[in-house]
């Protein structure tokens, strides 16, 4: 078995290298202008009306037909079966290309200086590209960013839909004891630009490791444990945390009794050295192998998925929309690319541009099918689950609403998954028809 190899190796290795969220009235927090004034009274109809417990959209869900662990674990390890970092230079470097001084803020909401693009630019350091070319693991969950640095790149914040969450050089992130490749350091070497299997960009040093590929090969031909609860504290064998876990995230399983399973998990460095340790992992927060794509693991999944709020490239740990649906597929062996416009194109693909809504809307009708079909517009992905009172329902990770009053853009706040219709926010006094999920819908695509 797979798992009792992993665990005769392990004396090897280390003998070489000593909240269900609760449905409420969500009212404003920010104020984009002014003139954009919300009542207190205001609500989003949606979270009232359209039922917010999973169990609705799954009561009558028949079973799918599974997914491909193996394919799935051949895109999760894809990046330690490079030689060197297949991202091309000019592509790593596109934020230093699209990002300028003028109309650009940081953290104080004030313009960056021409200095911050130079010094960023000067520390990564792009003359040692592909010098490395190392395979690593991250520690912790890590913030992977477009420059090396954590300091904003916010734009114009007094407009809608700028400024806060929306740090264009946050990337994603990466959770932990997930596999890397790293092209080279900065040149402070505070930094390591690195590529996973579905993004690219820089993360800090102190938060990965670097390993050999002997055990890249040990680690990702061992028995896989797939992780089905969010949020609980992963410990080493000596009761030391590690970190907490993440749907999404699977570990090597060496061993397993009656109530536990024995994963491999990396802690820090050892004499600048990895250091591999055994984690027990209760049967509650993790399965052996993928899980089938039925209601009762659907409802789990969900569920855990929605104790995270909106979180903009996974800022403070949280999701935005693609991450969700993407960890939301991880444990059913479903691997889906990190960005929306890539999501939006797998699977079997139906245009809804140049239809009316009403069309589009019969359209989903007859060929969508429940927790298998996304929901795409430009920017933005969602997940269709049903009807409800003959209206499609998706599920969504959204931060607001558009509102729009006298010409002025503004946002009603969600900030995090809901169940809704194609038009959440419709009750609204200033609501933006125009900029509704249907009036903006392009395509839907069944995986």
């Amino acid at each position: 078995m797979k798992f009792f190899y992993l665990a005769c190796v392990l004396l090897f290795f280390n003998s070489c290298i000593v909240k269900e969220t609760k449905t409420q009235v969500q009212k404003p927090i920010q104020k984009i202008k002014s003139q954009e004034k919300q009542y207190i009274s205001e609500y989003i109809a949606d979270l009232k009306t359209v039922p917010q417990n999973i169990d609705y959209y799954t009561k009558n869900l028949s079973n799918s037909s599974p997914f491909s662990q193996k394919r799935y674990e051949q895109q999760y390890f894809s990046v330690w079966n490079l030689d060197k970092v297949s991202i091309t230079l000019n592509d790593a470097k596109w934020a230093h290309n699209r990002y300028k001084t003028g109309n650009t803020y940081g953290e104080n909401l004030q313009l960056h200086k021409e200095s911050f693009f130079k010094d960023n630019f000067y520390n990564a350091n792009y003359q040692n590209y592909l010098t490395l070319n190392k395979k690593a693991l991250t520690l912790v969950n890590v913030n992977l960013r477009a420059f090396p640095t954590n300091i904003p790149l916010f734009l114009d914040p007094t407009k809608a839909g700028e400024g806060f969450p929306f740090d264009y050089l946050q990337n994603s992130s990466i959770a932990p004891n997930k596999p890397l490749i790293v092209s080279h350091y900065s040149r402070d070497k505070k930094w390591a630009f690195v590529q996973s299997s579905f993004a690219f960009g820089w993360v800090k040093s102190r938060n990965i490791v670097l390993i050999d590929n002997k055990y890249t090969k040990i680690w990702q031909n061992a028995e896989q444990v797939f992780i089905i609860q969010e949020g609980v504290p992963i410990y080493s064998q000596d009761k030391k945390f590690l970190f907490k876990s993440r749907i999404g995230m699977m570990l090597p399983l060496v061993s397993e009794d009656k109530e536990t399973y024995t994963v491999l998990t990396i802690s820090k460095y050892k004499n600048q050295e990895p250091l591999y340790v055994q984690s027990k992992i209760d049967k509650k927060v993790a399965t052996r192998g993928i899980l089938s794509f039925n209601a009762q693991n659907i409802n789990m999944i969900l569920k855990e998925i929605s104790k995270t709020n909106y979180g903009w490239g996974g800022l403070f740990a949280q999701r935005d929309c693609s991450s969700t649906l993407r960890d939301f597929y991880a444990p059913f062996g479903l691997w889906l690319p990190r960005n929306s416009s890539q999501q939006s194109v797998l699977g079997e693909v139906i245009n809804l541009e140049n239809m009316s809504l009403d069309a589009k809307q019969d359209l989903i009708k007859k060929e969508a099918v429940a927790f298998r079909t996304l929901v795409y517009k430009q920017g933005h992905i969602a997940l269709y689950v049903g009807e409800f009172n003959n209206r499609v329902i998706i599920f969504q990770n959204v931060w607001g609403v558009k509102t729009k009053k006298d010409g002025v853009e503004g946002r009603f706040i969600i900030g995090r998954p809901i169940f809704s219709t194609l038009e959440v926010g419709k009750n609204l006094k200033t609501f933006d028809s125009n900029a509704s999920m249907l009036s903006k819908l392009k395509s839907i695509s069944t995986l």
